[in-house]
């Protein structure tokens, strides 16, 4: 499948945002280990073996399952949390224009969305994750999934995604989950690279052109994105 990726940050790095040393070291380096040494083991000598792990996410959702197979769930899961490392860190806390804009457009206003995406996460039974996708109409939506499902699973473009499994939370929040989630959209979200994706990838709604400018006597590139969600169909 892969190995485990390493943080792009420090395991202090977010103590004083609200996420413990202990807890990124039980989190990353044991709970995401073991999804990534389980998945391997599972996938090894199968059809999955060489295939990403998009793939095999999609190759093995089962819709109509009660509980989805090994190979799905460590799969999935791999991905999840390679996802939430780079969703959370220590920098990047203003929200772009254009994100600021979609919500308001979407949900009414920033606070609105909080509260959606709070009650999603705080709502989900169990183990699970709550998401904030961009889904085939171009519309974008707070979601809930259980266990280690995720918006691959519905061919939806993730924004951001908060872990509620309780191994995400327990050691700085106790049972507290609506807390966590508060401090996870007030402190640790890491908006820039994820508007980045969203403006590349904006499905259905948008037309535009990547743009890319050489300096003269120099060895740096400026790229830009230029998207207007007013196309025609």
């Amino acid at each position: 499948m892969t190995a485990l990726p390493d943080l792009p940050y420090s395991h202090d790095a977010l103590e004083n945002l609200g996420m413990s040393k202990e807890t990124l070291e039980f989190h990353h380096d044991l709970h995401h280990k073991a999804y990534v040494d389980n998945g391997n083991k599972l996938i090894a000598g199968t059809e999955w073996e060489s295939k990403s792990v998009e793939d095999i996410i999609k190759g093995t959702y089962d819709d109509d399952a009660v509980a989805q197979n090994g190979i799905f769930n460590n799969a999935s899961q791999h991905w999840n949390h390679t996802q939430f490392w780079q969703m959370i860190g220590p920098n990047g806390k203003t929200m772009p224009a254009v994100l600021e804009n979609e919500i308001s457009n979407n949900f009414g206003s920033f606070e609105k969305f909080k509260e959606e995406f709070t009650a999603a996460g705080a709502g989900q039974f169990g183990s699970g994750w709550c998401w904030l996708v961009q889904d085939q109409d171009g519309s974008l939506k707070v979601t809930k999934t259980e266990n280690g499902v995720n918006p691959i699973c519905f061919n939806q473009n993730t924004l951001l995604g908060c872990d509620v499994w309780e191994h995400s939370y327990y050691i700085d929040f106790r049972n507290k989950r609506p807390a966590y989630l508060a401090n996870f959209l007030d402190n640790l979200v890491n908006w820039p690279e994820k508007v980045k994706i969203m403006q590349k990838n904006w499905i259905g709604k948008s037309v535009g052109a990547q743009i890319n400018f050489k300096i003269n006597e120099s060895d740096l590139n400026i790229t830009c994105l230029l998207y207007t969600s007013d196309a025609a169909d």
